[in-house]
């Protein structure tokens, strides 16, 4: 994947709104106000060298066994490394970046109250 089909998969979600206000070097992707990514454009006090990578959070449990299968995912740089994994996505499988992108939809989804989450298929 490129960065410009991160943010399509992302916005594809349905009720996913996207802003800037970490600055012009990231974007957040929000559901009802929430982050559940962060696509890194680079260049700017959050890039750390040139290669692309977006942000997602994903459990605790998760984020380390991701990190033990896959060099290309990291402890997040500037997050809360526990909650939070750097996805160096093009060097991943497709499905790969798309399925953990869904799966920190879901996490934020899963906390937000029970009303809420039923507009989103997730009980």
């Amino acid at each position: 994947m490129d960065i410009e089909q991160v943010r399509e998969y992302a916005l594809s979600i349905n009720g996913v709104t996207e802003d800037q206000p970490f600055g012009d070097d990231l974007i957040a992707f929000r559901i009802e106000g929430k982050i559940f990514m962060c696509l890194c454009l680079g260049g700017g006090e959050h890039s750390m060298h040139d290669q692309q990578r977006c942000v997602v959070k994903l459990t605790p449990e998760r984020n380390e066994e991701l990190r033990e299968q896959y060099a290309a995912v990291t402890p997040a740089w500037h997050w809360n490394k526990k909650h939070w994994s750097d996805v160096y996505y093009e060097l991943l499988d497709d499905s790969l970046v798309k399925s953990w992108i869904k799966e920190s939809f879901y996490l934020v989804v899963s906390k937000l109250p029970k009303a809420v989450r039923q507009k989103y298929n997730y009980k």
